[in-house]
């Protein structure tokens, strides 16, 4: 730390990737393509999600994903989206390998409307199959450290528990548990979903975690270019404060300037 700098983040890794950017963002729910790829670029991320069963990734005739956001430039973590059966879940990853070759995949596996919240029975039973045909799982998964703790066991290569139901907007509604979780993982934890605006993925951040997931809250905001701005800034800024360590908090006051020598 020459002259007091503190050092760049040197990033995360993970199943042996290394990461500059702790944004990953999905591809889905913009206008357009040239809007995906714009304000993909100006987030600064490196790894964007694949809905395998809503993105096209196989039809040259029609506009590809792959030509405005290409796989040279970015990792593609396939992501099964839309998958309420484990069965579901992994038939569309062995489709995305035979696809694309990828072996670093997110598994998902939902529940019922209104709130899509994660399955964890069914989320278990996918990542244990899985993880036994050699994919290596990033898994979405409830805000439950007893959960979280049981995938990483089985062998998942990241734990993403939801800061608040998908596209909710609702940001880190248990941040309690998420740091529970973060606490006594030996694998990177991301918040992946319900993150709204900047302040949200910065107190994700604020809590540990390695990195942040989000999709909706960069698309659907009237300016999704400058949110992605801003969620690359959130994100580094609250990594810093997790590292500077953020004051204790006290119901009282101390006053920021000495009390002793005061002018009489």
């Amino acid at each position: 730390m020459p002259d007091g700098i503190p050092q760049a983040d040197e990033g995360w890794t993970v199943a042996g990737r290394r990461f500059r950017s702790r944004l990953v963002v999905g591809t889905g729910r913009y206008k357009d393509l040239e809007e995906t790829a714009r304000a993909i670029e100006a987030s600064g991320a490196e790894m964007v999600t694949v809905a395998v069963r809503r993105v096209n990734l196989s039809d040259s005739s029609a506009p590809m994903l792959q030509d405005y956001v290409p796989p040279d430039r970015y990792t593609y973590l396939p992501n099964t989206a839309g998958c309420h059966t484990a069965q579901d879940a992994v038939r569309t990853l062995r489709l995305a390998r035979e696809a694309g070759g990828w072996n670093l995949v997110k598994l998902e596996v939902l529940g019922p409307p209104p709130f899509l919240y994660p399955d964890m029975r069914a989320t278990l039973e996918a990542a244990e199959a899985l993880i036994k045909d050699g994919f290596e799982v990033m898994v979405y998964c409830a805000d439950d450290p007893v959960a979280a703790k049981r995938l990483e066991e089985m062998g998942c290569v990241a734990i993403m528990p939801l800061g608040a139901p998908i596209g909710s907007g609702m940001g880190v509604v248990n941040p309690y548990m998420i740091k529970a979780i973060k606490a006594q993982a030996k694998v990177p934890v991301l918040v992946d979903a319900g993150i709204g605006t900047a302040s949200d993925a910065a107190l994700a951040m604020e809590l540990g975690c390695d990195a942040v997931l989000l999709n909706s809250a960069i698309a659907h905001a009237s300016d999704p270019v400058r949110m992605a701005v801003a969620m690359k800034h959130a994100v580094i800024a609250g990594r810093e404060a997790f590292l500077a360590g953020r004051m204790n908090r006290d119901y009282r006051a101390d006053a920021s300037s000495p009390t002793a020598g005061l002018i009489r």
